[in-house]
């Protein structure tokens, strides 16, 4: 089939979105009342059926849809992922619409203001697990489709991941084995933030990450710390020289060959970095240049773990070893494998009073750098700013999604987008997740928009 007709109008979008914005959210609600968490084994049954739910409600969409999953050559089993088509149109760009499906738990319940899977609207916000991250970016693929109708006038392919929050173990595999079905010339990625509340923005960079374990041994085996304490320092004392020595006197990470920049291309006040990340009052903020560049485009190191007596256990034992897990935040445009080689040695030279260091359990995700010229991006802040009605702007972010670079590697020719619906209020990954509702409306019209001139743009280039 060919594409005749003209896209509908702005105004005509905006007509469909208000009929049909009350029942995507109850999409949502429905999407947050299935505890798809997949990290969890008590909850892979939930999982499987939150990948048939989603695949039915693409199909209902008019779209063919399946649920698929792939096995690693490592033999790791791939979590239910949906694929999805629209119909041919010949001659049109191809757009893959990402998001994923699967959530993180949700922790101790009694921290939460309401059950985290019972979708609550309160003011201008709906809470539960999972309705941001990324039941959202579910919600506004699912949305533009059907404000588009039978109006759609480029060919869609929807991939909706169910490991994301895992990792993302088999995608490589998904992608290489379905390459063919998943090539685009625009690739949507629906998984990231705004700037603020009613401030739309486009993902410029994210940073890499690299996960990664040191135990640390000062003796072969513990001792009475009255009887040999003082001149042998404990492997946890020994620790927390080790991490201390990583930074400078400003709380700068003080190590050579990571990178970075000190300017961002907005500014974030500290109050309100504060106030998103619950900072309690005298706590002072660490580093040096702009408040935002030091979340998005400087190096962070962060303890994520560390294996110690617990107080309740203590005795008077000089602990002869300790285990401490780490996360290393990588600047984009630089590799990962670079970057965690120049902490392990600079950990292994500054070792305090030569306790024995080993490293283990590395993993490495590769940071991301949106090609800002590319056509692609400028359409995307044009249709943004549209939505929203404001100025779209460019952002970082501190934390990392790694597939975005092995869907770059696997499809070169594609033009990659990343946008999203999520907020600094939003809370993704702890208790009281909640999304925008306001913000949730304008990102579905924005990519009903997006599809719609994507096509024209096409066209005027034919």
């Amino acid at each position: 089939m060919t594409a005749k007709k003209p896209a509908p109008s702005t105004a005509d979008l905006r007509t469909r979105l208000d009929a049909e914005f009350p029942a995507l959210l109850d999409e949502l609600g429905a999407l947050v009342a299935i505890p798809s968490i997949s990290s969890l084994p008590q909850h892979q049954d939930d999982l499987a059926r939150s990948a048939e739910h989603v695949r039915s409600r693409f199909e209902a969409a008019g779209l063919e849809a399946r649920v698929l999953s792939e096995t690693t050559p490592e033999g790791v089993v791939g979590k239910p992922a949906i694929l999805a088509h629209g119909p041919r149109i010949e001659g049109a760009p191809t757009v893959l619409l990402y998001a994923h499906h699967d959530v993180q738990p949700v922790g101790d319940t009694s921290t939460w203001s309401s059950d985290p899977f019972t979708a609550e609207i309160r003011g201008e916000r709906i809470y539960g697990r999972g309705t941001s991250d990324d039941g959202a970016g579910i919600i506004v693929h699912l949305g533009a489709l059907r404000l588009l109708g039978d109006d759609l006038p480029v060919n869609v392919v929807v991939f909706i991941e169910g490991e994301e929050e895992i990792g993302s173990p088999s995608f490589q595999t998904f992608l290489e084995r379905h390459a063919e079905e998943l090539s685009a010339d625009v690739i949507v990625v629906a998984d990231s933030d705004n700037w603020k509340v009613g401030e739309p923005a486009v993902t410029a960079t994210l940073r890499g990450n690299c996960t990664f374990t040191v135990d640390l041994r000062v003796a072969d085996h513990a001792v009475h710390s009255g009887m040999f304490g003082g001149p042998l320092l404990d492997a946890v004392t020994c620790g927390a020289l080790l991490v201390a020595s990583m930074y400078d006197e400003d709380g700068n990470l003080s190590v050579d060959g990571l990178g970075g920049t000190d300017e961002a291309d907005v500014v974030w006040p500290e109050d309100e970095y504060r106030q998103a990340a619950g900072v309690l009052d005298g706590v002072r903020l660490a580093g040096t240049g702009d408040l935002a560049a030091r979340v998005w485009t400087k190096p962070a190191l962060t303890v994520i773990g560390w294996d110690s007596t617990s107080v309740a256990d203590a005795s008077n034992t000089l602990a002869a070893s300790t285990r401490i897990r780490f996360s290393l935040r990588t600047v984009p445009g630089q590799d990962p494998a670079v970057s965690m080689a120049a902490v392990e040695a600079a950990m292994r030279e500054r070792a305090p009073w030569g306790c024995r260091l080993e490293f283990s359990q590395v993993d490495l995700g590769p940071a991301y750098q949106a090609d800002m010229d590319a056509p692609a991006t400028h359409l995307l802040h044009e249709v943004l700013t549209e939505a929203w009605g404001v100025p779209s702007v460019n952002i970082g972010v501190g934390g990392s999604i790694p597939f975005i670079s092995q869907f770059q590697q696997t499809f070169p020719g594609a033009s990659v987008v990343v946008t999203g619906v999520e907020d600094p209020l939003t809370n993704a990954h702890s208790e009281d997740e909640s999304q925008s509702v306001p913000d949730l409306r304008c990102a579905i019209l924005a990519e009903a928009l997006y599809l719609a001139r994507l096509a024209e743009a096409a066209a005027g280039r034919d």
